[in-house]
């Protein structure tokens, strides 16, 4: 039986007489200069009137948009009290890091795009509370690290991005004996390497981790699975394996000329800029002075924009196929994106990259495009209009149009693991794949989403992981 959610007085009207406030963000001016977070958070007054802006729904739509089904008017309303401790702690019973979902997730497409408050007015500020109430846990030493009792049970973690995490830490509170294996030397991954700081500071996720080392997980660092130690020694040495590798290989850009030098995946360009040097085989990418067009509408190409110009790009523009109304990119990323100076191009598709003589690109060519009838996903599909070709001047491009999983090559130790026909690793409705006791989730499973997804399915995986190893322990 679900708890009801707190009542607090006068909360029915409060939203008509409290206006809607965002969090303190720095001027982009400001911002700009380095790679700090641009948002601050709400001071306790200001959470409180926030809060009791709710309306404490009978069947909140807040958490019904939530993909973790959060319990968001409950904790709003002892937020609205000032209870925050007692709101944090009902925050983390159904996230594993909520202080880091706060801080990314388009709240605008999912809880707050969901309030019912949008039907006359602004939606409540869920994000900006969220975040607030589990800050304020962490500066009073309030949240969990009591390691539970050992079960004797053992489960491998292979990823160390949000699904691995979660997973980890799940199981670990259930007493199993967890170890993480990533096969680069900072734990995290697209947490670390692939949100710019001045999103999620990298501060918030080691603190995560440790949190995680506290309570028994064991990471083990700078070893690939395959490579340095046997998946089929890991499936025989564990109990259960959870797979959370992401989905990492970039979709090319596909045009004549994509091979000119200068041409370059979105991600390793973040990570070049996100993570320290020593820590990463990269090349760097100087973009100083010089002009950056980034291909995609997504919130990669808006972390590209954002990064380019914190490294001193002279110019950041997207070109974008389609109009901003269709635009896959949080709005709020694009709202800041503009403010730090970024250009726009809508209805603009590259079809051709044009090198100069030293074969580093020159310029990109491009058509105007009009959006005709909505495609199998309900998008208007763009169309070319004729005679509207024209070319923009550029000395790097970084290709942001999405990413694939990595496929496992025929002869892999994981090629075990049945896959999709786009490299998508196949589960069944317990998140366990094709081989019994491996489990996956994430954007391995279901191609690159947002952090609060693998989050979701690490933590029914984890679930799963226990009812299966109880499973086979009850018929030895």
């Amino acid at each position: 039986m679900p708890t009801p959610p707190l009542v607090y007085s006068p909360a029915k009207y409060g939203w008509r007489l409290i206006e809607r406030t965002t969090p303190p963000k720095r001027t982009a001016a400001e911002r700009v200069a380095d790679f700090r977070e641009i948002y601050a958070n709400f001071d306790e007054a200001t959470v409180k009137a926030q809060a009791r802006r709710c309306i404490q729904c009978p069947e909140p739509l807040c958490a019904q948009g939530c993909p973790l089904a959060n319990r968001i008017p409950e904790w709003i309303g002892l937020a609205a009290q000032g209870e925050f401790l007692e709101a944090a702690a009902v925050s983390r019973a159904t996230s594993n890091m909520p202080e880091i979902c706060s801080r990314v997730c388009p709240q605008e497409r999912l809880c707050e795009g969901s309030c019912i408050l949008n039907a006359r007015s602004d939606p409540v500020s869920i994000g900006a509370i969220e975040r607030f109430i589990n800050e304020y846990a962490f500066r009073h030493d309030t949240t969990e690290v009591i390691q539970a009792a050992p079960n004797g049970h053992r489960v491998a973690v292979i990823g160390s991005g949000p699904g691995g995490l979660a997973c980890a830490d799940e199981l670990a509170k259930r007493g199993y004996a967890v170890t993480v294996f990533e096969s680069q030397l900072i734990p995290g991954g697209l947490l670390v390497n692939g949100i710019p700081s001045f999103k999620l500071e990298k501060g918030i996720v080691e603190r995560r981790i440790d949190l995680l080392a506290k309570r028994g997980v064991v990471f083990r660092l700078g070893e690939q699975v395959g490579r340095d130690v046997s998946f089929a020694e890991l499936c025989r040495s564990h109990d259960a394996v959870f797979l959370g590798f992401g989905a990492q290989q970039p979709k090319p850009a596909d045009v004549p000329g994509a091979n000119a030098g200068g041409v370059l995946p979105a991600l390793p360009f973040l990570i070049q800029k996100n993570v320290h040097s020593a820590l990463v085989d990269l090349p760097p990418v100087d973009v100083k002075g010089k002009r950056v067009a980034v291909l995609g509408g997504g919130d990669t190409a808006m972390d590209c924009l954002r990064t380019a110009l914190r490294a001193g790009a002279a110019r950041a523009v997207c070109l974008y196929r389609r109009d901003l109304a269709n635009m896959p990119g949080s709005r709020k990323e694009y709202a800041n994106a503009v403010e730090e100076g970024a250009e726009f191009e809508f209805l603009t598709n590259p079809t051709e990259i044009i090198a100069g003589a030293n074969g580093d690109v020159a310029s990109v060519r491009c058509v105007r495009m009009e959006l005709g009838a909505a495609d199998a996903s309900g998008r208007r599909k763009p169309r070319p209009v004729a005679g509207s070709e024209f070319q923009v001047a550029v000395d790097i491009v970084l290709v942001a149009y999405g990413f694939d999983p990595v496929p496992i090559p025929k002869d892999s130790e994981f090629a075990v693991v049945a896959t999709n026909e786009w490299g998508g690793v196949i589960v069944d409705e317990q998140q366990m794949t094709s081989v019994p006791g491996v489990f996956a989730g994430g954007d391995s499973v279901r191609g690159p989403s947002l952090v609060v997804h693998a989050v979701r399915d690490a933590r029914k995986a984890a679930e799963a992981i226990d009812r299966f190893v109880a499973s086979r322990t009850a018929v030895r």
